[in-house]
């Protein structure tokens, strides 16, 4: 059983929110367009995810913990790659609040965590390539958003971080044939200069980015190695319309100034709860139906498994045995 004592709490800083954005834009190939979806909320989840297991591994580091990176199956996230900690894969569920009375509560009452859900989806826990002794570990990130236009004025008024894109549609992030785009022609019709950043693929499907000035209503011509494009980046939101052109489509993609989402994550706090084996978790874990309103979430959107967080084994026990099960390793 857990206590507020045995909750590890790790300082947030910038650079694990660039981080988690560098990962969710190399994701978006992976990505399905849903019916009523919200992209960028789903893309701030997948930043605090990362950005968490990135702290993950500083605290080891830090701590002088030992552990090995194991890449993710290659065919479900080529890009995922989890800690392995005495040669046992340590998968990171991680949790992002947003909402600030919830934060303010988390942070008077730190035992509220260990009331809540150690939330796994089912369809995550049946995926192959995982071994019984196989770890999931939990955590929870505290931190704030911008992501309706007024909370992103006021982000760029008081000069706050961010990292401004707009999601291409589906065709141009998966075309149907794999072909090259070039030559993308670019054109603004903002009154100031506009500096640009493109995310794609190569023919290799390699992540390819190019950066370029688009200066006011000039069409401005890229002859890069582009076979498809995932997303457009600009410092500052545009005062009006950015078209995107390749001979692959009949028509341009225009994108609106009120069609940028801001993925920057203002985190405060994370915090580390505890671990249970994949096999101790298939065993006791309940079923949580889809629509259920727990702590981390208004509603759940998937069914969900789950044992409470205040029953999961410690993490400093669990740090004991990863330098037993190393040593045991070594001998």
């Amino acid at each position: 059983m857990l206590s507020p004592a045995d909750l590890i709490h790790l300082p947030y800083t910038p650079d694990l929110t660039e981080g988690g954005i560098a990962y969710a834009l190399r994701t978006l190939p992976n990505r399905f367009d849903h019916a009523n979806g919200k992209p960028y909320n789903q893309l701030r989840r997948t930043v605090a995810g990362a950005a968490v297991e990135l702290a993950f591994r500083r605290y080891l580091s830090q701590q002088g913990i030992p552990f090995e990176i194991a890449s993710a199956n290659p065919f479900t996230n080529p890009d995922q790659y989890d800690v392995s900690l005495g040669g046992r894969r340590c998968d990171v569920q991680s949790f992002f609040i947003s909402h600030r009375d919830q934060i303010a509560q988390m942070r008077s009452d730190s035992s509220l965590i260990l009331n809540a859900p150690a939330l796994v989806p089912s369809d995550h826990h049946v995926n192959d390539g995982h071994a019984d002794n196989d770890l999931y570990l939990f955590a929870f990130l505290s931190g704030l958003i911008a992501a309706s236009q007024d909370d992103l004025k006021k982000v760029i008024e008081t000069n706050q971080p961010r990292y401004l894109i707009h999601l291409m549609p589906e065709a141009w992030r998966r075309p149907y044939q794999w072909t090259p785009l070039a030559p993308l022609v670019l054109k603004s019709e903002s009154d100031e200069e506009l500096i640009v950043e493109i995310s794609g693929q190569d023919e290799g499907r390699g992540f390819v980015t190019r950066v370029l000035s688009l200066p006011p209503k000039v069409r401005v011509t890229v002859d890069a190695p582009f076979y498809s494009v995932m997303a457009i980046h600009v410092r500052n939101i545009p005062s009006a319309r950015i078209g995107i052109h390749s001979p692959a489509f009949k028509e341009a993609h225009v994108i609106a100034p009120l069609e940028w989402g801001n993925l920057w994550l203002y985190g405060m706090d994370i915090t580390l709860t505890g671990w249970i084996t994949r096999e101790e978790f298939r065993r006791r874990a309940k079923l949580i139906a889809p629509n259920s309103r727990v702590f981390q979430y208004d509603r759940t959107k998937t069914k969900n498994l789950a044992v409470p967080v205040s029953s999961l084994n410690p993490l400093g026990e669990l740090f004991v045995r990863v330098r037993e099960w190393e040593a045991g390793r070594k001998a």
